[in-house]
């Protein structure tokens, strides 16, 4: 029998491609949506032992649909809006393939840094009750080409 974690999975969370970059036009931009899923896990289903700080700590294999063709990159935020103190940054990566599949415990891309100054995936390990966690793909028409280490708010910006 499978060991679950007691947390709870959104997906899909986030239907954005195509981030708008500082230097292009806004006309040239487009805005379409991403469907995002699973083998793990099913969507507001729970994160498996395996994928959290109890289990190997790595991160979940996902599955991404309708990648748009002029994608040149991926970049993902995994995020837990519900801890006590705001929310907890728990995966940032960036330049990934635009590939449909984001592969278990995967480094592909740059990774980025995590709510505990690591870089790379920090598996969901709430301090009591049972936490959500928001998996948002973005579909990239340029690389980011942001050093290794660098936190969620310079993707974002």
């Amino acid at each position: 029998m499978k060991t679950l974690f007691t947390t709870l999975i959104c997906l899909p969370i986030l239907a954005v491609a195509i981030i708008p970059m500082k230097e292009f036009k806004p006309s040239e931009n487009h805005v379409v949506k991403l469907q995002l899923s699973s083998p793990a896990f099913s969507a507001g289903g729970m994160i498996p032992e395996k994928y959290s700080c109890k289990g190997q700590n790595i991160n979940p294999p996902l599955t991404i649909e309708g990648i748009p063709d002029n994608a040149t990159s991926l970049a993902i935020i995994v995020e837990d809006p519900d801890a006590p103190k705001g929310i907890v940054t728990h995966w940032v990566a960036w330049d990934m393939p635009p590939h449909g599949n984001i592969m278990e415990n995967n480094t592909s891309g740059t990774q980025g840094q995590n709510e505990r100054k690591g870089n790379g995936y920090m598996g969901p390990c709430p301090p009591s009750g049972t936490h959500r966690y928001f998996f948002k793909v973005f579909a990239l028409n340029r690389n980011v080409d942001l050093p290794l280490g660098s936190d969620r708010k310079a993707l974002e910006t």
